[in-house]
């Protein structure tokens, strides 16, 4: 056995002559994430000596042999960044090269931003370069193909929720070694968490918390929001940097000229946006006028769900509601609040896009919160403009705003964005970032009997539910790393 130029060479030989040349190994040594598929052994060989050379092999690899992924993800901010991660582990499991995820345009979301509208793509591709191979566009050659008519384009209707890995290297690997390329389109919420090899599983987290980082203009008006958010505050919040990169500085900066005293917020999400208080079938007060108008909503944007509910037999809202089902209207989460004891002096900053029900509906929270803000009311229509319909882009903002946040609260714990600001406040916040996360369940029976019981009553009530809700040290089987990532695969234990 002899080592010549970084790889191990076994020599087998048979002697049929006393004389052999066999050239300098040329073999430089490579990092190991290149995986290069072998090393160029020239052989001279004089005489009817033959060789047989062996070298070390089981750690080569070749990224990207197998064809070309190309996603398009569906639905909001957030659920474009759970498609995009899932999509970097589908790469890597199939030995596919990944082209830079694109955005499906949604007629809910009306936004038209692409990937480098919000995430920086240079250093999305250089910082996993080691995990995948990734390209900007498919080669020429296959750009001119069909990819319908050639049984490329897999949409999300062919493929199961939480698919495990074996569904794809069954249903879709074969497409790829036919073809050269699949498309998979609308995709999203489509790969299992369990079970998940380790490496896959940690390639998730080094997208979600690593890779995807905001565009520079989002960070530069991110840092702005935060600066006048804690604009009293005398240092800088522990997930500042991490949030917008450079711009952090600007914070500091600012925050070392105030002398004010030292203040803290309170971030909450207000899921209670149209789309979601549609898709719940549950009813909030506004009798028949609200009926038609949700209905009329489903009808145009969630023709299934609206075709279900006229065919079936569905539960009514009040049982909706009473298995907890019902997202917590702006007053119920005033309620919550106030019973947890965030008093009048807490400053509040409302995250969420339009709540239905307007001004109307956030009365009372503004009642209760007179230092409530959101990021319509700390940046200008100036500041404002360059995001001006593009809602994916404007939830990047509040997905700063709710991480940052000295505490955060939220009103629907099924939420994308409530589970990955929560999961990112566990990975960067050092067990010092506290969530609230209610059991709706819990507080909608509290909340049925809320005209018939007395304050304190109803605030030791609410308080009991809260600390009843299950505080998760590690990630449960089967659940998100995005929203858990306290698990082997992500975090690793100081002790």
């Amino acid at each position: 056995m002899v080592f010549m130029g970084g790889c191990w060479l076994w020599l087998l030989m048979r002697w049929q002559r006393d004389r052999i040349n066999v050239s300098q190994k040329i073999c430089g040594e490579s990092p190991w994430f290149l995986l290069q598929l072998g090393c160029l052994v020239p052989i001279n060989v004089t005489g009817n000596l033959v060789v047989r050379l062996h070298y070390v092999c089981a750690h080569i690899w070749t990224w990207g042999n197998n064809g070309y992924i190309l996603v398009t993800a569906n639905g909001g901010m957030n659920q474009q960044r759970v498609a995009i991660c899932n999509a970097v582990v589908l790469a890597r499991l199939l030995n596919a090269t990944l082209v830079v995820p694109k955005f499906m345009y949604s007629s809910v979301w009306r936004d038209v931003s692409q990937f480098s509208d919000i995430y920086q793509e240079e250093h999305f591709i250089n910082y996993l370069t080691p995990d995948i191979r990734m390209v900007k566009e498919l080669p020429n050659r296959l750009q001119s193909l069909d990819l319908e008519a050639i049984g490329s384009v897999v949409t999300d209707v062919d493929i199961p929720k939480e698919s495990k890995p074996s569904f794809y290297l069954k249903n879709i690997l074969p497409i790829l070694l036919r073809n050269g390329v699949v498309h998979l389109l609308g995709f999203g919420n489509r790969l299992a968490f369990d079970p998940i090899p380790f490496q896959l599983q940690r390639l998730r987290c080094r997208c979600n918390f690593h890779a995807l980082q905001f565009a520079p203009k989002i960070q530069e008006t991110g840092a702005l929001l935060l600066r006048r958010l804690l604009k009293h505050e005398g240092h800088s919040g522990p997930l500042d940097h991490y949030l917008v990169g450079p711009y952090a500085d600007s914070i500091m900066k600012e925050k070392r000229g105030q002398s004010a005293k030292a203040s803290r917020y309170l971030a909450i999400h207000l899921r209670f946006e149209i789309d979601m208080v549609a898709h719940s079938l549950c009813e909030f007060g506004g009798g028949e006028e609200e009926r038609q108008e949700l209905e009329k909503y489903r009808e145009i944007h969630f023709p299934a769900l609206a075709h279900l509910k006229k065919t079936t037999k569905l539960p009514s809202p009040a049982e909706i509601r009473s298995e907890g089902l019902c997202p917590l209207t702006p007053e119920e989460a005033v309620l919550m609040l106030a019973a947890l004891g965030f008093n009048r002096k807490t400053h509040v900053f409302v995250a969420g896009a339009q709540i239905y029900g307007g001004t109307r509906r956030l009365g009372a929270l503004n009642s209760l919160y007179p230092y409530l803000v959101t990021k319509e009311n700390l940046l200008s229509a100036t500041e404002l403009e360059p995001f001006k319909n593009f809602s994916s882009q404007l939830a990047a903002l509040d997905f700063i705003g709710c991480t940052a946040a000295n505490a955060f609260a939220m009103t629907d714990s099924g939420s994308q964005l409530s589970s990955l600001v929560s999961g990112y406040r566990i990975y960067y916040g050092g067990g010092k970032m506290p969530t609230i996360r209610p059991n709706k369940r819990r507080l909608a029976a509290i909340f049925v009997k809320n005209s018939t019981i007395e304050w304190k009553v109803f605030e030791q009530r609410v308080r009991k539910a809260v600390r009843q809700t299950k505080h998760i040290q590690s990630r449960p089987k089967g659940r998100s790393v995005y929203r858990y990532p306290r698990c082997k695969e992500c975090m690793c234990p100081t002790d």
